[in-house]
């Protein structure tokens, strides 16, 4: 099977009450791991990649790993994503080298300047049989190149979809509710409450139109504690309720995005291994402990938050 683009995997989410899940993957343990749990519970995945995976890791060698595993999982379908584009260039790049979907973010432009950009991205993609998603309303929070103040994030606001969908001609739709990038989402002491009023009134304007969620890693406290008790420093480390993102896993949501929670097993288990056995110089040890915290928090959440287990 090769890459697959979401435009099936929204429909069958949509119609079922599922999300996929949206991985990003910054090297071939995370990869692997994701990779894996999918095909062992025959889920639909999109591995996504940003700007900082890119400049990281290097686009040609993210697409070849991506591809290696679609070679090792060929009964499941993957698409490979383009995380937060920054402008057409960069969108423009992924579509000519083996992207299958892109997201422009023009959420930081005027609403008249956002519907320029992202048709612009549009057009040139769907000529080349890629598809796209944009954002409307600013998420909080820090995520590589993407860094917005609580004081300047907004709400997306329902009045504005349908004129962006239909100006645009955009494949999916990113919303701000109140989820937030980065690990330090909420203040402690406080609940977090998604905005289900708004999605729902969203629903209602566009309906059948997939809606995707950004920063909804739930920071899982275990391996915080983990990270925590072998020198680590996250004090305050708050996601969103899984509760609530299966919630909107039920609704328009077809496509929820996960990068913090990764990470923080990824280090979880290198802090651990390293801190129990200093003797360890080999990465191989210390990588194989933490690629198997990724894969259960992957295993996790495509049983228990997104629903999206055999649904491949």
């Amino acid at each position: 099977m090769a890459l697959v683009t979401t435009t099936e995997m929204f429909k069958k989410a949509y119609d079922g009450g599922y999300a996929i899940g949206a991985f990003n993957v910054n090297n071939m343990e995370i990869v692997q791991a994701i990779t894996e749990a999918a095909g062992e519970l025959n889920s639909p995945i999109i591995l996504q990649v940003s700007a900082g995976a890119r400049k990281y890791a290097n686009h040609t060698y993210l697409v070849k790993l991506v591809e290696a595993a679609l070679a090792e999982n060929p009964n499941i379908p993957i698409a490979l994503h383009l995380d937060h584009g920054a402008d057409f260039e960069i969108c423009k790049s992924c579509i000519d080298g083996g992207f299958t979907s892109v997201m422009i973010d023009g959420s930081k432009y005027a609403f008249a300047e956002n519907i320029e950009l992202t048709k612009k991205v549009v057009d040139y993609a769907h000529e080349r049989g890629v598809v796209v998603e944009a954002e409307l309303g600013k998420l909080a929070g820090i995520e590589d190149d993407v860094n917005v103040s609580a004081e300047d994030s907004s709400y997306t606001q329902p009045e504005e979809v349908e004129e962006f969908v239909t100006k645009t001609g955009v494949d999916s739709l990113a919303i701000a509710i109140g989820t937030s990038h980065g690990a330090f989402k909420f203040k402690p002491g406080t609940k977090p409450q998604l905005r289900f009023d708004i999605l729902h009134e969203i629903e209602k304007r566009i309906p059948g139109f997939p809606i995707v969620l950004h920063g909804a890693s739930s920071v899982p406290q275990e391996y915080v504690k983990i990270i925590n008790e072998n020198g680590g420093a996250l004090k305050d480390a708050i996601g969103v309720p899984e509760d609530q993102l299966r919630e909107a896993a039920r609704s328009a949501v077809c496509k929820i995005n996960i990068d913090s929670d990764l990470r923080l097993g990824l280090t979880a288990g290198i802090r651990q291994v390293m801190n129990e056995h200093p003797d360890y110089f080999d990465p191989r040890q210390y990588l194989t402990v933490a690629r198997a915290n990724v894969k259960a928090v992957v295993a996790h959440k495509i049983q228990d938050v997104l629903g999206s287990a055999g649904k491949a």
